[in-house]
């Protein structure tokens, strides 16, 4: 076994160039492959699809999570594709086998009250509070994604029926419902905030503006963003994909349909907002053993 181990780790630094990082992760995973085959008195040669699958299982059992038992089978499987090409087997065992199902990370989530605090943080005296304002009830109202929120245009927003249009990923065009205080607060912000950053300048086409009466920039609203997180107590750093994963989370978690989210966030594929189906479950389990008396 340690031969064709080292055969491997050979092939793959000489002839593939991998780097010597993956080289030696490549031979972690395989000194365990190793020793499972030896616990269960095979050689490696030998593994059959169940034993790759019972391996696999046994890194569960060993504390490991889905995306490194899931790092554990590519190495496997170019192993076994590199004894295949070698002769030493006469089947793969990892054909067709499935990678262990990963969980997308997510950033935190802000609970509600967070929420409230942040957005109670602008100040609306001024012209840029009223715009900051504005920003952060549509932000949280819509679930948008940052470049979709600094890209909507003057027309973009129908204040009466509480809808907005804007254009996502592959320039898909979506409508999304806006919530009374995000309307009210981009009407006060329409209506006395942006002709002063305008100034004498000509009319800009974007809806939110700079000081300068330009586009507001991805990293200035990075920053005011950053600074109203610190100033509401908000330890973790805030980022607005934060506060779109926050959005999607506290709707279904007052029973809104996955369906809906999906449409509403702009994902093309539902099984990208079924990670926040994960999230929910993981904190129903830690509400559950928080407050259940026999848990």
């Amino acid at each position: 076994m340690e031969n064709d181990i080292r055969a491997f780790l050979n092939y793959v630094r000489v002839e593939k160039g991998l780097a010597d990082n993956t080289v030696a992760a490549y031979g972690r995973d395989l000194v365990k492959l190793a020793a499972f085959a030896r616990a269960h008195a095979r050689d490696t040669r030998s593994l059959r699809r169940d034993d790759v699958v019972e391996f696999l299982g046994s890194l569960y059992k060993q504390g490991l999570d889905s995306r490194s038992a899931a790092r554990h089978l590519v190495t496997v499987r170019n192993f076994f594709r590199f004894a295949l090409s070698e002769g030493w087997i006469k089947v793969d065992p990892t054909l067709n086998l499935e990678s262990p199902k990963i969980w997308k990370s997510l950033p935190g989530c802000l609970s509600i009250e967070e929420v409230d605090r942040l957005l109670a943080q602008p100040d609306p005296a001024t012209p840029l509070g009223m715009r900051n304002k504005a920003l952060l009830e549509l932000l949280y109202s819509t679930g948008l994604r940052v470049s979709e929120l600094l890209g909507l245009r003057m027309g973009d927003i129908d204040m009466q029926s509480g809808c907005l249009r804007c254009v996502g990923k592959g320039n898909k065009e979506r409508l999304v419902p806006v919530g009374k205080q995000a309307i009210g607060a981009v009407a006060v912000y329409q209506r006395d905030a942006r002709p002063r950053l305008i100034g004498r300048r000509a009319a800009a086409p974007y809806i939110f503006l700079n000081a300068r009466g330009g586009k507001l920039s991805r990293v200035g609203f990075w920053k005011l963003l950053r600074q109203y997180g610190k100033q509401a107590g908000l330890h973790r750093k805030l980022s607005p994909h934060k506060l779109r994963h926050s959005f999607a989370t506290h709707l279904l978690e007052r029973g809104a349909d996955l369906r809906s989210v999906q449409l509403m966030l702009g994902h093309a594929d539902i099984s990208t907002t079924q990670i926040y189906t994960h999230v929910i479950q993981e904190r129903l389990k830690q509400v559950y053993k928080a407050h259940h008396p026999r848990a």
